[in-house]
C-alpha cells in the first residue's frame, strides 16, 4: 500500500453520470429550496460546495476564523458530479460558493450561466485563470479562480521492469507495444475524471480522427480498464497493494511522492512525464447565491497564502501561488511536466467534443 497517500484523495476526480435534480435535492444540502431574496437572509453564514475528499471540517474552522463569517463546507461528490450538480441547480444553488470543478468541465459552468463573474481583488495572473466573455467593472475579463493544479500521468513501477529485464515505457505509443501486453491499467473516462483527463490527452495526441484507433490499440493489447482511480491503482498496479499485477496506471505526476522511503532517497514508482495532461482546479462565486459577499470572501481566502501553503499535503496538489514552498519529497521526485510537454486543449474544444468523444470511444470498444 501506497503508506503516505490516502484512498480518498484522488478518488474525489471520478466523475459520475448526469443525476435527475430531484436526487440532488434529496441530498442533506442546503440551498435546494432556492435563495433567500436580495440575500438578507443568514448573511452572517456562507457555504461553500466541494469535491468529496476536500478537508471539510479543518477548512471551515480556518476559513470562518480568516473571514469573520460562519463558513460551512459541505460534499456533492467529485469534481465531475459536483459540476453536475451546480448545473442542475442554477438559480437555486446548493451553496453560495463553490471549488473543485476542473478544466475539463469548467465551461459547462459558463455556458449554463451558473457562476457569478468574479476575480479576488490583487490575485496575481498565475496564467490558469478560466477566462468568461466579457469585461467587468475594472475593465478585467471575468474569470473563474485558479486555486490549485497539477496533472493526470501514466505512472509506473520500475522495479518490476528491472526484474524483468524489461525496458521502461515512455509514451503513448509504447503502452501499445506488444512487449508491454496486459500491463496496463486505465480509467473508464466515462466514469471517471481521471480516465476523462486521459483522454483529453490522447485526443490531443492522436486527434479527433485518430485517438479511438488509439485505445482499440491498447484494449488490444490487453490493457484493463478501471472504473475508478482507486480500483486502479490500489487493485490492479504493483507498487498500489497486495494482489496488483500490472506495473502501469494512469494517476498523477504528484504520485511518486508519496511512495518514497522514509529516508526521502527513492520513490517506488515513477511518472512518465510525456503522458501527461494538465488539471486546473477552479473555484467561483455562485449565482443566486444567498451572501454574495461572503462567497466572494471564501474564495479570497482559498487563494490566500494561508490556505495555499495546506495544499501540497492536504490535496496532494500544486498551488498557484509560486511563493508557497513545496514539500522536499516533491521536487526530488514528483516534477512538474515541463511547459509544452503536455497534452492539452482548450476548456471550449473539451466541452464541444466532450460527449462525442465519449460516445464513439463507447462505439469502439465498448464501454
Amino acid at each position: 500500500m501506497m503508506p503516505a497517500r490516502p484512498t480518498h484523495t484522488p478518488a474525489r476526480r471520478v466523475a459520475a453520470p448526469l443525476i435527475a435534480l430531484a436526487a440532488v435535492c434529496g441530498l442533506a444540502l442546503t440551498g435546494c429550496a432556492g435563495s433567500a431574496p436580495d440575500g438578507q437572509a443568514e448573511t452572517e453564514k456562507v457555504t461553500l460546495v466541494v469535491h468529496d475528499s476536500f478537508p471539510n471540517d479543518e477548512v471551515a474552522a480556518a476559513a470562518s476564523a480568516a473571514t469573520g463569517y460562519d463558513v460551512e463546507v459541505i460534499s456533492a461528490g467529485d469534481g465531475g458530479e459536483l459540476t453536475n450538480k451546480l448545473v442542475l441547480t442554477a438559480g437555486a444553488p446548493i451553496a453560495d460558493a463553490f471549488f473543485g470543478v476542473d478544466n475539463i468541465f469548467a465551461s459547462r459552468l459558463i455556458e449554463r450561466d451558473v457562476v457569478e463573474p468574479y476575480r479576488p481583488a490583487g490575485f496575481p495572473d498565475s496564467g490558469l485563470a478560466f477566462t468568461i466573455d466579457g469585461e467587468g467593472a475594472d475593465g478585467e475579463p471575468f474569470s473563474l479562480t485558479p486555486v490549485d493544479h497539477g496533472a493526470t500521468c501514466v505512472n509506473i513501477d520500475p522495479a518490476w521492469f528491472a526484474e524483468q529485464g524489461l525496458a521502461e515505457p515512455a509514451t503513448y505509443e509504447d503502452l501499445a507495444k506488444p512487449e508491454y501486453a496486459a500491463l496496463t491499467a486505465l480509467l473508464d473516462p466515462t466514469a471517471s475524471s481521471t480516465g476523462a483527463s486521459f483522454l483529453v490527452g490522447t485526443v490531443a495526441q492522436f486527434g479527433e480522427d485518430g485517438f479511438a484507433d488509439y485505445w482499440q490499440r491498447l484494449t488490444d493489447n490487453g490493457a484493463r480498464i478501471e472504473q475508478g482511480w482507486s480500483d486502479a491503482y490500489y487493485g490492479q498496479f504493483t507498487q498500489g497493494g497486495e494482489g496488483g499485477t500490472k506495473p502501469i496506471v494512469v494517476s498523477y505526476a504528484s504520485s511518486p511522492a508519496f511512495t518514497v522511503d522514509d529516508e526521502l532517497t527513492a520513490s517506488r514508482t515513477r511518472a512518465l512525464l510525456d503522458t501527461c495532461t494538465r488539471q486546473v482546479e477552479y473555484a467561483g462565486v455562485l449565482q443566486g447565491a444567498a451572501n454574495k459577499a461572503g462567497a466572494q470572501a471564501v474564495v479570497d481566502y482559498l487563494v490566500s497564502h494561508e490556505f495555499q501553503q495546506t495544499i501540497p499535503d492536504a490535496m496532494y496538489m500544486s498551488p498557484v501561488d509560486a511563493s508557497v514552498e513545496m514539500p522536499e519529497a516533491w521536487a526530488k521526485f514528483a516534477p512538474e511536466p515541463a511547459e509544452g510537454q503536455t497534452h492539452d486543449l482548450a476548456p471550449s474544444v473539451i466541452e464541444r467534443g466532450r460527449e462525442g468523444w465519449l460516445q464513439t470511444l463507447g462505439d469502439t470498444i465498448g464501454l
